[in-house]
């Protein structure tokens, strides 16, 4: 990942109602959820959410796919791991944090060190 990505997806993610789609996307992991149930469910307009939806896949944050006449929007969990992975490695010492892969359950583990 470089710079001007991370900047994006972080400009994207600091407004709080992108936020808030992310998180409950991350919630609903890789099936994801419907326009409709996440606007209903943040109480958010269908056109502002639409708005939102669109900024956070144009930074790489969300995926969509077509599901009969619904589009299923998705977090992009690899790119946001990537995001992640590189505000770790690239931004931390190793003193401070570090990226693992762990082969067994499939996922990488960020281990944080107790530096307070």
């Amino acid at each position: 990942m470089d710079i001007q990505k991370a900047l994006i997806a972080f400009d994207a993610l600091s407004q709080e109602t992108r936020l808030k789609v992310f998180r409950l996307l991350v919630e609903h992991g890789p099936q994801g959820a419907p326009a409709g149930a996440l606007s209903e469910k943040l109480g958010v307009p269908a056109n502002t959410l639409s708005f939102h939806l669109s900024h956070m896949s144009n930074a790489g944050l969300v995926l969509s796919r077509r599901k009969g006449r619904s589009i299923i929007y998705t977090a992009n969990f690899a790119f946001f791991t990537g995001l992640i992975r590189y505000m770790v490695e690239d931004c931390c010492g190793v003193a401070v944090a570090s990226v693992r892969n762990d082969k067994k359950k499939g996922c990488s583990v960020i281990e944080l060190s107790n530096c307070c």
